[in-house]
């Protein structure tokens, strides 16, 4: 798992306040708790409140794209928008993971998630359904000439 500060702390946060048996800590959560973790920030310093995760500070697409040569694994990333667009500009994303809720947020959604990122093109290369009305489509992003 690769994080920035704020997701981690995000992610820290709602992890902490729930307890082993609410909802929170679905396999999901719990099994990407487990997983070795890179923080990536300027701001986090010491120990971090996550089983296995290391403090790297410096520039995002460097430390990923050392991780990416020295990982036998596929890296992951959730949130984290702002060091996500810098890498996929760098072209360190080999996939992106859409998933659709089907709700309309016309009063209470948030700014764009690639808002002023660099135009992509999307090639899908999976899908799968989770539930009855819940869809993942999983991309390939090529930057767009």
């Amino acid at each position: 798992m690769v994080f920035g500060a704020n997701t981690y702390r995000a992610f820290a946060r709602m992890l902490a306040s729930s307890t082993e048996e609410s909802e929170v800590r679905d396999p999901w959560a719990t099994r990407m708790r487990n997983l070795p973790a890179t923080v990536v920030s300027t701001t986090l310093e010491g120990s971090l409140d996550w089983p296995d995760a290391t403090v790297v500070s410096g520039d995002a697409v460097d430390v990923v794209a050392r991780l990416k040569e020295q990982s036998e694994v596929p890296l992951r990333s959730h949130g984290s928008l702002s060091m996500n667009r810098a890498l996929m500009a760098a072209g360190l994303v080999d996939c992106v993971h859409v998933t659709l809720f089907p709700v309309i947020t016309g009063q209470t959604g948030l700014s764009p998630i690639f808002q002023n990122a660099a135009n992509f093109d999307l090639e899908l290369i999976g899908t799968r359904t989770l539930d009855a009305s819940i869809q993942e489509l999983i991309y390939r992003p090529t930057l767009h000439a």
